[in-house]
């Protein structure tokens, strides 16, 4: 039994707000950023695949090399201190789709920004968008406590795109802070990548 007036309630955002994390939670190191979203039911014959991608970003906004992307098939980067915990094919069931475990104690201090991204794999061949996905959220819990601290729903803003950067965790003086971004994009993950700085495919 939790103690009456001990229970914490979770940070709600909107589009474009952001919120200080370790100001307001001293001494919060790890934390699992949760990814979820659920799709609708349409007649499209193929299997509908989100992915959850981070881009980990310099002061210029843009990735340093290949390891700053972590992905279904490169799940760490920064040294051990990002890990994406892999890939879920369908987005059956509630809660969580995919995780991310980050350490924010052991990020590189080269690393401004940890952006995060859901796509939706092959997209485009398939006709599949943002439009046919609801129920999109990220959210970020405490590793220790398992209490969840931020979470911003997406909402259904979105028609045609098959990507979108969902939020990021950016450092401000010192300390970890959440920016909730929700901009969607066409040109699925290899948009976005070319936009960091790298070049897929």
């Amino acid at each position: 039994m939790t103690r009456k007036g001990a229970i914490k309630i979770a940070i709600s955002l909107s589009k474009g707000q952001k919120v200080d994390l370790t100001k307001t939670n001293p001494g919060l190191s790890n934390v699992i950023v949760g990814l979820g979203w659920d799709t609708n039911k349409y007649d499209g014959g193929n299997d509908f695949d989100l992915d959850a991608s981070i881009f980990l970003l310099d002061a210029s906004g843009k990735t340093s090399s290949d390891k700053d992307f972590i992905f279904y098939n490169q799940l760490e980067g920064g040294n051990g201190s990002v890990v994406h915990t892999g890939d879920n094919r369908t987005g059956e069931g509630d809660g969580d789709d995919e995780k991310v475990k980050i350490d924010l104690n052991n990020v590189p201090s080269s690393i401004e920004k940890i952006s995060f991204v859901i796509t939706i794999h092959d997209g485009e061949n398939r006709g599949q968008n943002f439009g046919q996905v609801s129920n999109s959220f990220v959210r970020i819990v405490n590793e220790q406590t398992n209490e969840e601290i931020i979470r911003y729903d997406l909402g259904e803003d979105f028609s045609i795109e098959t990507a979108i950067i969902v939020g990021e965790l950016y450092r401000h003086n010192g300390d970890w802070k959440f920016s909730a971004i929700g901009s969607g994009y066409q040109g699925g993950l290899a948009r976005i990548a070319t936009d960091f700085g790298l070049q897929l495919g």
